[in-house]
């Protein structure tokens, strides 16, 4: 099965997901919408990833709309996506869901609550019910039509599956010590989410991103079995419309 990573700028990229594909013997191939745009060949999984800009901004990033129309074809189509942090809002907005600056950004180390719906579905059964999760963001998605909620916490929605095959997480579970560490390095007190406790941050991800990765490794292996499921010879391809379920 060919995997699509589809990625927003370099330092945001596939993470642990990327180990997570090649241990199952995929072929991930990463490509950058912002300088490449949305690919015409197909794929049996897509993986979307964050970004520093925000769905709102198609004036400025222009592939946005492009990217926008692509996910909501994916769906249409059948094709198993998982959105990361800009990747679900972008999968959320593409569905008709809305998108929304929150009033203050959510950087850091925050805990996360599963809902009972995610009891039921094939990627996050199973979980511990409440988790340390990795965040950086300053906008937050609410439930596309039909959508189902998996995760929340006192901040905002943090985890939704739309339709059969589509899932939209709020929280980064795909970065690496080194991710992180790159974030932190390049924030600037002046940037648009505010200064951060850099220090603060440094020590929770030491102490949290081992239990971290590996929670991000299951949600990406659980992923890549359902679309492998999706994908096999005489399996049904096309998924629910979440405008319609």
């Amino acid at each position: 099965m060919r995997v699509l990573s589809l990625v927003h700028q370099w330092d945001a990229a596939s993470g642990v997901f990327a180990d997570v594909v090649a241990e199952a013997g995929y072929e991930l191939v990463e490509r950058n919408v912002a300088e490449a745009g949305v690919p015409e060949e197909r794929f049996g999984a897509v993986l979307v990833f964050g970004g520093a800009m925000h769905v709102d901004q198609e004036e400025r990033h222009g592939w946005l709309r492009d990217e926008n129309a692509y996910l909501r074809r994916l769906v249409e189509d059948g094709v198993p996506v998982l959105g990361v942090c800009l990747g679900g809002q972008l999968l959320a907005r593409a569905l008709g869901g809305p998108v929304r600056r929150m009033p203050s950004p959510e950087i850091g180390w925050h805990e996360v609550e599963l809902t009972p719906e995610a009891a039921d579905d094939p990627v996050f059964a199973g979980l511990p019910q409440r988790f340390d999760s990795f965040q950086w963001h300053s906008y937050a998605f609410e439930l596309p039509a039909g959508g189902v909620l998996l995760a929340r916490n006192e901040r905002c929605q943090q985890a939704y599956r739309a339709g059969a095959a589509a899932w939209g997480l709020q929280f980064h579970a795909e970065v690496t010590p080194a991710i992180v560490a790159g974030w932190i390095d390049s924030s600037k007190p002046e940037d648009e989410d505010g200064p951060i406790d850099a220090e603060r941050l440094r020590t929770d991800t030491d102490r949290h991103i081992g239990r971290w990765n590996e929670l991000g490794r299951e949600i990406c292996r659980r992923f890549l079995e359902v679309a492998a499921g999706l994908t096999a010879p005489g399996a049904t391809t096309r998924a629910t419309s979440p405008r319609s379920s």
